[in-house]
């Protein structure tokens, strides 16, 4: 890592910091449509344990563990995640999930083969180096049993964002505090390199609205 990558990362983690102190609960309880999506896939895949990647606040890491899967989620905000543990209790489900707080540019502190699905909604495209983001990507394929389930959503190229505000080189542009990594389909399908790419599903979210793609593959 840089030293700018660095600095960009420590500003992006005091961001999200901040940002989850001065609005619990950002996101509302409702879980994200590609939650949905991958808990009705890790069903039909026989997943019982998911790892949440970026789990924020909870709103999907709790909907999993409503659906009666154990969830690991992961994050690093330890704001966050203290409020997603306060609502685990609040709902009932504490013990099916469990908390780390943790960054992705790290190595996943999970054994190989340890989990039976991973889940990360918009993790890929945040102020990671395309590098972190294949690193990462390969730290998934480990800790995932064989024929385990990978679903991701990222904002792409065709995002009204892409290419406007802080550009910090790398497809990487920053709007409002919040730097993310637009993604070009050419990225997915390297991401997709030895796995089974099962579908690239375009999907819009939020006001502006942001422009997504949601990936589901199995390794």
């Amino acid at each position: 890592m840089t030293g700018d990558e660095r600095d960009l990362a420590e500003a992006q983690r005091a961001h999200w910091q901040s940002t989850y102190s001065a609005h619990p609960g950002m996101y509302g309880e409702e879980p994200s449509a590609p939650a949905v999506h991958a808990a009705a896939a890790f069903r039909a895949a026989g997943a019982r344990e998911v790892l949440e990647l970026g789990a924020g606040h909870g709103r999907d890491a709790l909907y999993f563990a409503r659906e009666g899967f154990t969830v690991q989620a992961t994050d690093f905000s330890a704001t966050g995640l203290e409020q997603l543990r306060e609502d685990a209790r609040s709902q009932g489900v504490d013990e099916r999930v469990t908390t780390a707080v943790h960054d992705v540019r790290d190595p996943l502190p999970l054994p190989d083969a340890s989990v039976d699905a991973v889940f990360a909604h918009m993790l890929l495209c945040m102020a990671l180096s395309t590098d972190e983001i294949r690193t990462l990507v390969g730290e998934i394929r480990r800790v995932l049993r064989p024929g385990g389930t990978f679903v991701y959503t990222v904002r792409h190229t065709g995002d009204a964002h892409y290419g406007t505000g802080t550009a910090h080189g790398d497809d990487i542009y920053e709007h409002g505090g919040f730097a993310v990594h637009f993604f070009p389909r050419t990225l997915v399908d390297t991401l997709a390199d030895g796995w089974n790419l099962n579908q690239v599903h375009a999907f819009e979210e939020g006001d502006l609205p942001r422009r997504l793609w949601r990936v589901t593959q199995n390794r």
